[in-house]
């Protein structure tokens, strides 16, 4: 038997009505704060090349993906086989260059291809392509989030004249280094701290008027076909 095997039937034995009771308590949603708390310790590790304690937190995350394949098992919904299933089948999907016959040459190709194999599957199973922004989860981190609709708005050549300076930007990117980026962002949360503000709070809500306003420009300029 191959390790993950052994490891899904600890968490099966862990959640039998002789296993242990913290486990047995448990459902999706009292999991989610272990799972924000093991991918930031891994993050961590990542972040310092530290390779012995990466794998231990490796382990740690994948217990959770372990754990919500049980819990969704137990119901009948499905396991983990067919998590392993669908994501192996997507990526093979969506690397034709791969494991077809096309061949692509770089890394902007095969965002192109990426994006274009998504459209597709959207459309088969009947998902309006009427959007501005594709959804982010709303957990996202506001950094993360802010960084991921500016990608969106450089990717798609969206209009956001009014509401993003984007002569501010360049000019500052110039300048920018890791390290001045870094300090300037804890002097900046250091500041919110002291001015009784909230950094993480302020960033969403900016980011979400940027998105609203956007998308609000974006569709005066689109209105629906008539026909």
């Amino acid at each position: 038997m191959s390790a993950i095997d052994d490891l899904r039937q600890t968490v099966a034995r862990l959640r039998a009505p002789d296993g242990c009771p913290w486990d047995r308590e448990q459902n999706h949603q009292t999991l989610t704060r272990c799972l924000i708390d093991e991918c930031s310790e891994l993050l961590e590790t990542i972040d310092r090349l530290d390779m012995p304690h990466m794998r231990e937190e490796l382990g740690d995350v994948l217990v959770q993906v372990i754990f919500h394949a049980q819990l969704a098992a137990e119901r009948g919904d499905f396991d983990f086989d067919d998590v392993a299933r669908e994501i192996n089948e997507k990526l093979v999907r969506r690397h034709p260059h791969v494991f077809g016959t096309g061949r692509l040459n770089s890394s902007a190709e095969v965002l192109v291809q990426w994006d274009a194999i998504k459209r597709t599957e959207r459309q088969a199973v009947g998902q309006s392509q009427a959007v501005v922004f594709k959804h982010l989860p709303p957990q996202l981190p506001a950094l993360m989030f802010a960084e991921a609709v500016w990608k969106q708005i450089e990717k798609k050549q969206l209009d956001c004249a009014g509401r993003v300076d984007g002569g501010e930007i360049r000019r500052l990117g110039a300048c920018l280094t890791e390290e001045t980026l870094g300090r300037r962002l804890f002097e900046l949360a250091a500041a919110a701290h002291a001015k009784g503000l909230d950094p993480e709070g302020a960033l969403r809500q900016e980011t979400s008027r940027v998105v609203r306003e956007t998308e609000a420009a974006w569709r005066a300029a689109h209105p629906p076909s008539s026909s």
